[in-house]
């Protein structure tokens, strides 16, 4: 105990004499998905974020429904290019199955709810708008 002590001091004063100083504290980062505080200054872009992050595992980065995860998905994700969809579905319809999921309006329950989206409806809209501009 006696010599971890010493070794500890020792490590201490030369840290100390050599000018080393802790890095400095930086904010928290939309990178650190922990502490992170999202970053995006309008609700356009938030959903630009949310898009990236959570949609397009499934439904691919560019709304095709061929995301990396939708070969194992059954039925596959929507392909939001599909005209004859983008037709019968209503703009509320889209915001509900954003904020509440597949299973709840009798869809796939592989279609995840975003229970933390229900405090921001521009940001639902914003999607909403995302997707239909994939008509």
């Amino acid at each position: 105990m006696r010599v971890l002590h010493a070794t500890a001091v020792l490590a201490l004063s030369i840290a100390l004499s050599t000018g080393c100083k802790p890095p400095p504290s930086t904010p928290a980062t939309t990178s650190d998905p922990v502490m992170a505080t999202p970053t995006a200054a309008t609700p356009e872009a938030e959903a630009q974020q949310i898009f990236a992050g959570r949609c397009s595992p499934c439904h691919g980065a560019t709304g095709s429904g061929d995301g990396a995860a939708a070969a194992a998905l059954n039925p596959r994700p929507r392909n939001f290019h599909d005209g004859a969809w983008q037709a019968s579905v209503t703009d509320e319809h889209i915001e509900n199955i954003i904020r509440v999921g597949g299973a709840a309006v009798g869809k796939s329950a592989a279609m995840p709810a975003n229970p933390d989206l229900v405090s921001k409806p521009a940001v639902v809209t914003a999607l909403r708008t995302l997707i239909r501009g994939y008509r």
